[in-house]
């Protein structure tokens, strides 16, 4: 103890040197991949005395919780991510330049998209591209394109080719081979023209001919490969810790399209690993983290993550290992690495593929021809990356603020001059103390994020780069930002798409659920404790569950409706191809979440009516309809009022379902203004005062609505209240 105590005061002195601060490392790894980075980093913790922290982040959130803890400093040291985020990274101070010693392993092309403005800024760990799975069962030769591939005889029930045919990154391999790209050096939108019509035209065929498959997902391409129903997939590595031992299988570069064309060209990820920008960050501290950093990259670390998560190691030392050397799979990917494209590290280029896909979908699901729907895209494309409102001069905006706070306080100082309402206050204050902490609470997590939404709708820019520029948000979503006030994506349309998705909606629940309780509350009928049970498990269960779970029973081909229409002899409907199914499938995922709640309330008003009310009605000679009209519905109507309410609240922003189940499909159609709002922020460039705008609408929209009801329920009421009022009256005068 004795001997404790003086090595910690000796530390505390300085006369020892204290153990260094953990390195933070931040990646967005799962399986295989987290395991490996995990040995490669107690490896060099064994060796260098350095501990590292590991977080593993959601890729979905990486770029956000990047952008929000690097500069308040309680970021990681060390992150990695994939190189077409660098220029984002550079533009938002959020990386490091390296200033370390190279490796030789490491030169080459590895190292070209890690560079921008002539500096380094990373070093790269792996190299991801699209190549070719074969079924050795199906498929025991080579195709020398991929014309003849999609010819190969394989059965009934079977596909030639899975692909993700509507996705830009799988795409873009057959548009490269054809002249064509997303886009140009310069940052222009380039899917368009003949290379582009060509592509959509061949894919168009393929699928209508049924070489390959409809609305294909990673998860149907994966699925279909390993099960033994494709001949051949076109996925990255990442594809084959999911196949089953027993498939025999194989990996090829990507063949040309056709005999003797040029070899498919897919995008080139570079996967690096990055020191986080820190200027408070000692010498010792940017040496351990580069001294990380390359051993990741290089030597044991990387033979550790081509061995064990089976990466394509950037490394060129670690390929002269033999367990390396001799894995056929990992060599075809460095091969089909070769001869990949880097993708382009402009800020652009992650907002092409969400134009792209829609123009696939709008040619491979809807049947459009190629030149509209890339014209389409295009239009879209330009939307998306205008630059935001100019800056404006908030003098004005300040004075106009300072002068209602002052109009504010000058109101609460005359209300309290008043002796009335200081003694009321001063009575008060016992009960004001006993809610306190609920106010804080509630202004805490609600009321200060509604103030904070409706400064930021002030606001314009992209991710954290905002200006002020007043109402310039507004203006254009009132707009519909110069173009066609019913367009395409124009507030209206979307506005009222999501009035008629909250009428119907709120219908249905109603009509469902009193019919439903209605039906249980009868006393007569057995088993009623289990019905109530079963019906409502649709409520307990998470939405995202439900609305995923929908999803998959209506896809195309593996569909459970659809399998129910061909049995009864109908033809498989493309659900999402066009808005009325696409509508229609996020209104009976919606119906069946919601009907259970104005079940329950349907049947806990029932059960307060009284029974001598129905058996009077009965002894005066009502029919069933009548003692439904007369008793029942007026009586229920008290309870049903705020729940339909809350109802119309929660079906008006019902997120889960509409980007879950279509995703906005057709084209953006069936969005919702809080669908709208979402893509406007995450989506579209993070134009988080546009979004903000958007949801400030929502929030008026609602409080009027809101406040209407109430108004609507209030008047009522007093007629009500006066038609009682003059009754009394006149039985006391007669």
């Amino acid at each position: 103890m004795k001997r404790a105590l003086t090595a910690l005061a000796l530390v505390l002195a300085g006369a020892l040197p204290a153990r260094a601060e953990p390195l933070r490392l931040w990646h967005a790894y799962g399986g295989a991949e987290e395991v490996a980075l995990r040995e490669a980093v107690r490896a060099f913790e064994r060796e260098t005395g350095q501990e590292v922290d590991l977080l593993a982040v959601a890729f979905g959130a990486y770029l956000a919780k990047l952008e929000s803890a690097i500069p308040t400093g309680r970021g990681p040291d060390v992150f990695i991510d994939a190189h077409e985020r660098l220029t984002t990274y550079v533009d938002a101070h959020l990386v490091a330049p390296y200033g370390g010693e190279v490796p030789a392993s490491l030169e080459g092309e590895p190292l070209i998209p890690l560079r921008t403005e002539g500096r380094l800024y990373g070093l790269p760990l792996s190299l991801k591209c699209a190549a070719l799975y074969l079924n050795d069962d199906l498929v025991p030769e080579d195709p020398g394109s991929l014309d003849a591939l999609v010819a190969t005889p394989v059965g009934e029930d079977r596909f030639p080719l899975v692909m993700e045919a509507e996705n830009g990154y799988y795409v873009a391999a057959i548009l490269h081979a054809l002249g064509g790209e997303l886009l140009t050096p310069t940052g222009e939108y380039d899917f368009q023209g003949p290379a582009a019509e060509t592509t959509l035209t061949w894919l168009a065929e393929q699928v209508g001919a049924g070489r390959i498959p409809d609305e294909a997902t990673g998860e149907l391409v994966q699925r279909l490969f390993a099960s033994g129903r494709a001949a051949a997939a076109i996925s990255g590595p990442w594809l084959a810790p999911d196949l089953p031992e027993d498939l025999r299988w194989r990996v090829i570069p990507l063949p040309p399209l056709t005999a003797g064309g040029r070899p498919l060209e897919p995008y080139l990820t570079v996967e690096a690993v990055f020191a986080a920008a820190d200027e408070a960050r000692s010498p010792e501290r940017v040496a351990a983290t580069e001294a990380l950093m390359r051993y990741l990259a290089t030597g044991r670390g990387a033979r550790i993550r081509a061995e064990t998560a089976r990466q394509v190691v950037a490394d060129a030392a670690a390929w002269t290992s033999p367990a390396l050397a001799d894995d056929t799979f990992l060599r075809t990917f460095r091969a089909a690495a070769d001869t990949a494209r880097p993708m382009p590290t402009d800020p652009r280029m992650r907002m092409t593929f969400v134009p792209a896909q829609r123009a696939l979908r709008r040619v491979l699901r809807g049947g459009e021809a190629p030149a509209d729907a890339l014209a389409a895209s295009a239009r879209t494309f330009a939307d998306d990356t205008r630059p935001p409102p100019a800056e404006r001069d908030p003098t004005l905006a300040l004075v106009v603020f300072g002068l209602l706070l002052l109009l504010l306080v000058g109101y609460w100082v005359h209300r309290v001059r008043d002796p009335a309402v200081r003694v009321a206050l001063l009575d008060s204050l016992p009960a004001y103390r006993w809610v306190a902490h609920a106010f804080f609470a509630v202004f805490a997590l609600v009321i200060l994020p509604l103030l904070v939404g409706a400064a930021v709708s002030l606001f314009a820019g992209r991710g954290r780069d905002l200006h002020y520029v007043g109402l310039a948000n507004y203006a254009d979503i009132l707009t519909a930002r110069g173009g066609d006030l019913l367009g395409d994506r124009s507030f209206y349309v979307v506005l009222g798409v999501t009035v008629l998705w909250t009428v119907l909606n709120v219908a249905l629940h109603l009509l469902v659920g009193v019919f439903l309780a209605l039906l249980l509350n009868r006393p007569k009928l057995r088993l009623r404790g289990v019905y109530r049970v079963l019906l409502i498990l649709p409520w307990a269960v998470p939405s995202y569950v439900t609305a995923l779970a929908w999803k998959g029973m209506f896809h195309r081909q593996l569909g459970a409706i659809n399998a129910i229409l061909e049995a009864l002899g109908a033809e498989p409907v493309s659900w999402f191809a066009h808005f009325g199914t696409a509508f229609a499938a996020n209104l009976a995922t919606n119906v069946w979440l919601g009907f259970p709640f104005m079940m329950v309330v349907t049947l806990g008003a029932l059960s307060s009516i009284p029974d001598s009310l129905y058996e009077a009605a009965q002894v005066d000679g009502a029919t069933r309809g009548q003692r439904f009209r007369r008793i029942t519905f007026p009586l229920l109507v008290p309870a049903l009022a705020p729940a339909v309410v809350m109802g119309a609240v929660w079906t008006f922003n019902m997120f889960n379902v509409v980007f879950l189940v279509s995703g906005g499909e057709p084209g953006g159609s069936t969005e919702i203004l809080v669908s709208e709002a979402y893509r406007w922020a995450f989506t579209r460039g993070q134009l988080y005062g546009y979004a903000a705008a958007y949801a400030v609408l929502i929030f008026g929209i609602l409080a009027l609505w809101t406040r209407a009801t109430v108004w609507i329920g209030g008047r009522k009421e007093r007629r009500v209240r006066r038609a009682r009022d003059a009754a009394a009256k006149e039985l006391a005068t007669s």
